[in-house]
């Protein structure tokens, strides 16, 4: 039995700083902020990521599951979020039960939203990510074998194999991690959802649970390396369903979803 879902239409809420919705007034980073990040902060970052990357290596030889490579991720998530001098304030996720396989929609406005995520989400989940990532030494490696979900964007038949493995995956009790926004917001704003983005948790009837990831495009926005310590939030919203839905629901889910995220997002 199909079920519609019937939503207002998603709305851009215009933040009161256009580009940096969630700046500190009055908080300024200059030179010495600068060289705080480039001489101590990127370097440790880079030494954690290749010492933990070489380490994981032999463990993912013999890990097909991911569960042994995500404890390493999470390690490697730690020492960044103590490095970077950045509390979160996590609110919202006491009302999920994590024990379900959830889809959990992300806002995806930095490099150190999988750090956030990894460090608070309190158990095993995977992360669906584009291919252009497997490129990267280490970090494509770790991925690949890890068991997340590569996307090819641009030809999405390739990645059928890895669709239905993503939807088996949740049925069998594993959560998922999706960016619908396709890739990295460059002002901070939340950008249009990818059709289809939420075809896996249609296809799998889980729910999808909206993330909103607060102050990480300040603390380290596109084509930067300067990272600016700040206080960061994750705000957890309310379960959306997708039980009795199909693929003709899909954009009237995709509306929900972003609207949730939004009002997650922009809320004072």
């Amino acid at each position: 039995m199909n079920s519609s879902v019937e939503v207002e239409p998603s709305r851009q809420t215009v933040s009161p700083q256009r580009g940096s919705p969630h700046a500190i007034p009055g908080k300024k980073y200059g030179r010495l902020s600068r060289l705080r990040s480039y001489l101590l902060l990127d370097p440790l970052i880079w030494l954690y990521t290749l010492v933990l990357g070489v380490i994981a290596l032999p463990g993912g030889l013999f890990d097909r599951s991911g569960r042994r490579l995500h404890w390493f991720s999470r390690a490697w998530s730690w020492c960044i979020t103590k490095t970077i001098l950045s509390p979160v304030k996590v609110s919202g996720l006491e009302k999920i039960d994590t024990t379900l396989p959830h889809v959990y929609a992300v806002n995806h406005a930095s490099a150190m939203d999988i750090p956030v995520l990894y460090v608070h989400l309190p158990f095993q989940f995977r992360i669906v990510f584009k291919k252009e990532l497997l490129s990267y030494p280490i970090v494509g490696w770790q991925l690949k074998r890890s068991g997340q979900v590569c996307i090819d964007q641009q030809k999405p038949t390739n990645s059928m194999a890895a669709i239905r493995s993503a939807v088996k995956s949740l049925k069998g009790g594993m959560p998922l991690v999706i960016y619908p926004e396709g890739g990295r917001t460059p002002d901070g704003e939340i950008k249009p959802f990818l059709p289809g983005a939420f075809f896996l948790a249609i296809k799998a009837q889980v729910d999808i649970v909206p993330v909103a990831l607060i102050g990480t495009y300040e603390l380290l926005p596109m084509d930067t390396y300067h990272i600016k310590c700040r206080p960061l939030e994750m705000r957890v919203g309310e379960p959306i369903s997708t039980a009795g839905l199909t693929m003709r629901d899909m954009e009237a889910v995709s509306a929900k979803v972003r609207k949730a995220m939004e009002d997650l997002y922009y809320r004072a």
